[in-house]
């Protein structure tokens, strides 16, 4: 039954993986997606009496980092970071980073994202834009001014290590450690960043698992036959 608990875990591990991989997949052109991975350890259990036992687990989740496609939009209040970096954006729940910088001014003025977060600036406070602004124009570092009169600094920020970012939707990271602005942010106006799945990868990765997860199968049916078999053997 050994060589069955191990398999079991595996297959729960396939799985995990098997979904966040479509999952990559289905938002292969989601602007500012992230892709995820799943990293497989070993859990050693001592077992009284028999051999250590080693199972695989998958639990820990963990984010490319990577920089997607830039794409020119033309859109007037569309941004892309070029390097490290997220904009900020404050919802009901706190501020949360994200890479999607599809944005637009609300009837207030200010900058909002597609849900309606406010757009924070580098001090942190939102991002204003005249109602009555004909265009804006937006320095390399994410200044905005509007007839040459500065508005503010659209914010940029990181977070010291990765593992610090906890991902809450599809293109959104709560930061779970400090937080600090970049020092010399790269702002593209007019321009989107694309998801940094590599669709082709993640298509043959999802094969793998796939077939890995079948041969899993395969075996466990063999094994319930095996024991079977031996029960109805010790019973006659």
């Amino acid at each position: 039954m050994d060589t069955a608990y191990v398999t079991l875990s595996r297959q729960s591990g396939l799985m995990n993986e098997m979904r966040l991989v479509a999952n990559n997949i289905a938002n292969a052109n989601t602007t500012g997606y992230r892709q995820q991975g799943l990293v497989f350890s070993e859990f050693v259990r001592d077992m009284p009496s028999n051999p250590s036992l080693s199972m695989s687990r998958a639990e820990v989740r963990n984010t490319a980092l990577h920089q997607g496609v830039l794409t020119e939009t033309g859109g007037q209040f569309d941004f892309a970071i070029e390097g490290d970096g997220f904009f900020m954006i404050e919802t009901p729940n706190g501020n949360r980073l994200t890479r999607a910088g599809s944005f637009a001014p609300n009837a207030a003025g200010d900058l909002v994202a597609m849900d309606g977060a406010r757009v924070l600036d580098a001090n942190g406070a939102p991002v204003f834009v005249p109602p009555d602004a004909a265009s804006i124009d937006v320095g390399s570092d994410g200044t905005l001014s509007v007839n040459g009169q500065v508005l503010g600094q659209i914010g940029v920020y990181r977070v010291a290590e990765p593992k610090d970012l906890v991902r809450e939707g599809n293109t959104r990271f709560r930061p779970a450690g400090d937080v600090e602005p970049v020092e010399t942010p790269v702002v593209l106006h007019r321009f989107l960043e694309g998801s940094n799945v590599n669709a082709i990868e993640q298509v043959t990765r999802l094969v793998e698992i796939q077939r890995a997860y079948e041969l899993g199968q395969s075996f466990l049916e063999t094994e319930d036959e095996r024991v079977r078999g031996a029960l109805k053997a010790l019973m006659r």
